[in-house]
């Protein structure tokens, strides 16, 4: 058994699965989520369970969050009391999918306390938490993150891309082409099945390819099987995207591409696509045809 303590706040669809890997590593967990039967199941892989997230931290070493976005994660650190109970040298390292600001403001208010903080969002999916095959981008102190790399090697592979906040420009970055890539594959087999073509043949002849990615492999499939089902929502996609958009605001950047791609997920999610996976973008671009049409 590992020596250290651990508290994994926010067991969702990503939770999960990143809790399970540190229990099969050996680690001492306690696993909290709002929904406590999100978090009960895993009580059968060893975790401890506790009711409220100052219990789970409480004597913590290592404190995980991977929970909706930054209000979730603040009002969880700092309105609930959770920074309160933690020691002076403990770790927080953060999976949740936030803003870069926001990312150094819980550092900075961390740090008044003598917590240390990573902003380490992950890539991957569901798919990659399960295998503990996870990106895990980490922006920080290099010292602080090379002291929990033992703990972050269950989940995937961890690259320190720079200072606080700077792992979350690097997951903004990883959306941007996850969600311009998702878009393109999808405008792709309407092209091919417009003009006679099947969409899985079409898929087949270009793996391997300069095309070749993840989003072909994984969301192509989705798209020819029409399995929608939610590995990440079209609605957390949305958030993302308008994430990506404000931080590039405030550096004066335009982005035409990803906002071109936005307005395409806004639509979808205001059409009540909101709850599928982001792949799903292929039925809105399909009904959008049809309407074109009609």
């Amino acid at each position: 058994m590992q020596d250290r303590k651990i508290a994994f706040l926010g067991t969702g669809l990503m939770g999960a699965p990143m809790a399970r890997q540190l229990l099969a590593a050996g680690f001492a967990v306690t696993v909290w989520n709002r929904d406590r039967s999100k978090a009960e199941p895993l009580a059968a892989d060893g975790a401890s369970v506790a009711d409220t997230a100052v219990e789970a931290a409480r004597g913590a070493s290592v404190l995980f969050t991977m929970l909706t976005n930054g209000g979730a994660v603040g009002e969880v650190l700092f309105g609930g009391g959770v920074a309160d109970v933690l020691e002076v040298g403990a770790i927080v390292i953060d999976h949740s999918s936030i803003s870069p600001a926001i990312a150094r403001e819980h550092a900075g208010k961390l740090a008044e306390r003598g917590i240390r903080h990573i902003d380490a969002p992950v890539s991957g999916g569901v798919v990659g938490a399960e295998r503990g095959t996870l990106a895990i981008m980490a922006g920080g102190d290099a010292e602080v993150i090379d002291s929990v790399r033992d703990i972050l090697a269950p989940l995937g592979r961890v690259t320190h891309v720079g200072p606080s906040g700077t792992g979350q420009l690097a997951k903004l970055g990883n959306q941007q082409i996850v969600a311009v890539t998702i878009g393109a594959v999808a405008e792709a087999m309407l092209l091919v099945e417009a003009g006679g073509g099947s969409r899985e043949a079409f898929r087949a002849a270009i793996r391997g390819g300069f095309a070749e990615s993840r989003i072909l492999e994984l969301h192509g499939q989705r798209m020819i099987e029409r399995n929608f089902e939610p590995g990440g929502t079209a609605r957390n996609q949305l958030k993302d995207l308008d994430t990506v958009l404000a931080t590039a605001e405030s550096l004066a950047l335009h982005l035409p591409l990803t906002e071109a791609v936005r307005a395409e997920f806004a639509e979808f999610v205001e059409n009540g696509g909101g709850e599928q996976d982001h792949s799903g973008l292929l039925r809105h671009l399909e009904d959008k045809n049809a309407r074109g049409k009609a």
